[in-house]
């Protein structure tokens, strides 16, 4: 048994992120005053992801807690597309958009302790190569506006450069995709990795 319930570790994940999205905001950036305002940026846009993601961990937790026992079937086809939700969020967005940032330890302790099921992986990397090209869109439009890129490095290299960056950026956030998969799989595709708590229901 863990010495802190996976519940408890989610919840007090919740409340840390909502403090540093209440942090971040108060701070004082002229960046922050321009088009876009904080939302230019993938450091905030990852910080309402994890914050989203854990809700949604959070509202499953309780969601399950309250179903327990009961004999609803609607109750339990909504536990179930709840469910689906945070794994869809975890494989396509918290995981993939996290690891360049400082959340991954977190992100790492509710893949050690939960387990999500991926969807295909064609599905899944569409779903990333999506989010990926949206960014990069909306910062040529952020450009487009203002005459200023999000990033400095960008008004430093030619155009050709630009599309090899933007290329980059689809193919390695698609490469953290698949590696959270391959992450996902190896600890609960094996016994040792199946934690008696968190155990996948069988369908």
């Amino acid at each position: 048994m863990a010495l802190i319930p996976s519940q408890v570790l989610r919840l007090a994940i919740l409340l840390s992120y909502f403090s540093i999205l209440c942090n971040y905001k108060a701070i004082d950036m002229p960046a922050h005053q321009t088009y876009g305002g904080s939302w230019k940026f993938l450091t905030f846009i990852d910080l309402v992801i994890q914050a989203v993601f854990f809700g949604v961990c959070v509202l499953t937790d309780l969601s399950s807690l309250l179903t327990k026992g009961s004999e609803c079937q609607e109750q339990e086809r909504q536990l179930k597309k709840l469910i689906s939700l945070r794994d869809w969020m975890m494989a396509v967005l918290a995981f993939p958009v996290g690891v360049h940032t400082t959340v991954l330890p977190f992100i790492l302790i509710e893949m050690r302790t939960t387990h999500h099921r991926y969807p295909s992986r064609l599905c899944g990397l569409m779903a990333v190569c999506s989010f990926a090209i949206g960014y990069v869109l909306w910062m040529c439009w952020v450009h487009h506006i203002t005459g200023v890129w999000v990033y400095p490095l960008l008004d430093r290299i030619s155009p050709v450069a630009k599309i090899f960056f933007f290329t980059s950026l689809t193919a390695l956030i698609s490469v953290y995709y698949i590696l959270g998969e391959i992450l996902n799989s190896y600890i609960w595709d094996s016994p040792k990795g199946v934690l008696e708590t968190e155990k996948p229901k069988a369908d």
